[in-house]
């Protein structure tokens, strides 16, 4: 049958306008259309959640970004830069010294010599008779942390550490025993594994009779690794016992002494002093008739009592101080030791001792560089003498000075103690570190 070519036209005509239709709602209505700046999207999904193309290549759901290549490269460039920071962090850490903590329980006098005078720490309150006083220091690796006064007990002190340094006094039989009982508690904390480093900074007996302590030591199975013991001991060797200071009388509230420029080049009035104890049938005896025959009293500032006194009063503590800011010399005799807090007292004013050289009796031996061995090693710029017969002849030589000579030997006095006491310093820091640490 013949299909009129009129009809045949119209289906043409209407399948080409629906086909337009079609075409315009696809690209003007549909929700899905495909930018040049979109990735090609086909349902077929890859085993891993993405989306395949005709071609079977695998496409990621999320849509292509043009400057992710770049996007990455920088991100990348980030975690570079952070990561050497990081390292470069680690490397400074790494690198910083190692610091350890110390405490130092003073619970003798001498400790306030120590911690002050040696170490140069400061102490609050700074009212000297506080019930507690206590303080903070750094020296070369070690965090040093002081605790001192009556309130200062047993089981009340805050211990944040396991290195311990404990000053005590070993002088008199009382003084014994406080120590041991101080000695017997820090065993305790030995034995609690709470300490594990323990030093003893010891005023020792003046005829050197120290045994007492010999069982607390390392050596002799005790749990003191290091014992900082004063007088010249034949105990010292230098490996776990070390020759300590006397230094000045701190239980007598003498001062840490600033030197300042008058004390150096002030004119003295007097050619020296001596104001102290004369015991019966000693060298002072001989020194007071030397000061008072030969008529050097009264160039001299001279105070003798005939029974010592263990306590200052403010106005004979000042009376003391005086006189060693105004005398050339300070004479120095041998009490039951050769070695006195008024040698160190006499340097912290610039006065320079005239020290008797004599060995007193008992075990003070300590080699032929006895007495005064730590001193002599550090050599002290003092004038030495063996009989006070010989003061006059000193003293002659002492009027024949210019005052710009005697300024010189004020300042290398002066200057000789610093320098003395910040050795003291390093040499105590140099074993601690070396005993307590040298296995960390």
């Amino acid at each position: 049958m013949k299909f009129p070519k009129r009809k045949l036209f119209l289906l043409i005509i209407i399948a080409y306008v629906a086909f337009s239709l079609y075409a315009a709602y696809n690209v003007f209505f549909s929700s899905k259309i495909i930018s040049r700046v979109h990735r090609v999207e086909k349902k077929e999904s890859g085993p891993s959640g993405g989306i395949r193309n005709g071609g079977g290549a695998l496409f990621m759901g999320h849509q292509w970004n043009p400057w992710e290549d770049e996007q990455v490269d920088y991100n990348s460039e980030i975690n570079k830069k952070r990561e050497a920071f990081k390292q470069h962090m680690a490397q400074i850490e790494k690198n910083k010294p190692t610091r350890y903590k110390v405490q130092i329980w003073g619970k003798a006098a001498i400790g306030l010599y120590l911690w002050e005078h040696i170490l140069e720490g400061p102490l609050n309150p700074t009212d000297k008779i506080a019930q507690w006083r206590e303080g903070e220091l750094q020296s070369s690796k070690i965090d040093f942390s002081f605790y001192t006064g009556p309130a200062v007990v047993q089981g009340h002190v805050p211990l944040g550490m396991n290195s311990l340094v404990l000053v005590l006094n070993g002088r008199e039989e009382q003084k014994v025993i406080y120590s041991t009982r101080w000695l017997e508690h820090i065993q305790t904390l030995v034995q609690s594994h709470t300490v594990s480093h323990v030093a003893v900074v010891l005023l020792g007996n003046e005829h050197c009779n120290n045994n007492w302590i010999g069982p607390y030591l390392k050596r002799n199975g005790g749990f003191v690794n290091l014992l900082f013991l004063v007088y010249d001991s034949p105990w010292v060797n230098d490996k776990d016992v070390f020759q300590w200071p006397l230094g000045v009388a701190t239980y007598r509230q003498f001062p840490l002494v600033r030197p300042n420029p008058e004390m150096i080049t002030s004119s003295r009035p007097f050619l020296c002093n001596f104001l102290g104890t004369v015991y019966k049938n000693s060298s002072r005896e001989t020194l007071m008739q030397v000061l008072k025959h030969s008529g050097l009293d009264k160039e001299c500032i001279s105070s003798a009592r005939e029974k010592w006194l263990p306590q200052e009063t403010t106005e004979s503590l000042k009376r003391y101080q005086s006189a060693l800011a105004q005398s050339e010399l300070t004479l120095c005799p041998v009490g039951i030791n050769t070695e006195s807090y008024r040698i160190y007292e006499a340097c912290s004013y610039g006065s320079v001792p005239v020290v008797e050289d004599v060995l007193t009796p008992r075990t003070c031996a300590a080699g032929p560089s006895s007495p005064l061995r730590l001193l002599k090693a550090a050599g002290a710029p003092f004038i030495y003498i063996s009989d006070w017969r010989e003061l006059p002849t000193i003293l002659e030589a002492e009027r024949g000075m210019s005052q710009e000579q005697r300024v010189d030997r004020r300042r290398r006095l002066l200057e000789w103690y610093a320098t003395f006491r910040q050795q003291m310093r390093e040499r105590f820091t140099e074993v601690i570190e070396e005993n307590f640490f040298k296995s960390v």
